[in-house]
């Protein structure tokens, strides 16, 4: 069974920035796409950003030049480093993992979600 586990949220004010962890267990991490959802409250989960097995990335368009994500498959870890934060960056982020995570389909593997909260 693999567990996804996120660290990293808080609080932040505009312009500032985060860096979000998931740690995985169980599974073949190596081998997995990896993602960050997020969902604001009475909103659905959007993808963020993902990134391959073959480290190849894709972002939302609404954070593309500000939200970095990587990942260490030595550590079993993603990350998702978020830079110049905004009030509507402000929702629960979620690690997402699995072979078949895509634009339209989620993985397998749900975290249990971290709070990000932008304001002053």
């Amino acid at each position: 069974q693999v567990q996804l586990v996120e660290s990293g949220g808080g609080l932040v004010q505009p312009g500032g920035s985060l860096r979000l962890s998931c740690a995985a267990s169980g599974g073949i991490f190596s081998a997995y796409t990896m993602g960050w959802y997020r969902q604001a409250p009475g909103m659905q989960r959007k993808l963020v950003a993902s990134i391959t097995n073959g480290y190849v990335t894709n972002y939302a368009h609404s954070v593309e030049g500000r939200f970095f994500i990587s990942r260490d498959n030595a550590k079993n870890t993603v990350y998702l480093q978020m830079n110049s934060l905004k009030p509507e960056d402000t929702a629960v982020y979620y690690c997402n993992g699995g072979l078949h995570l895509g634009p339209n389909t989620a993985g397998d593997y749900w975290g249990q979600g971290t709070q990000v909260t932008v304001s002053s």
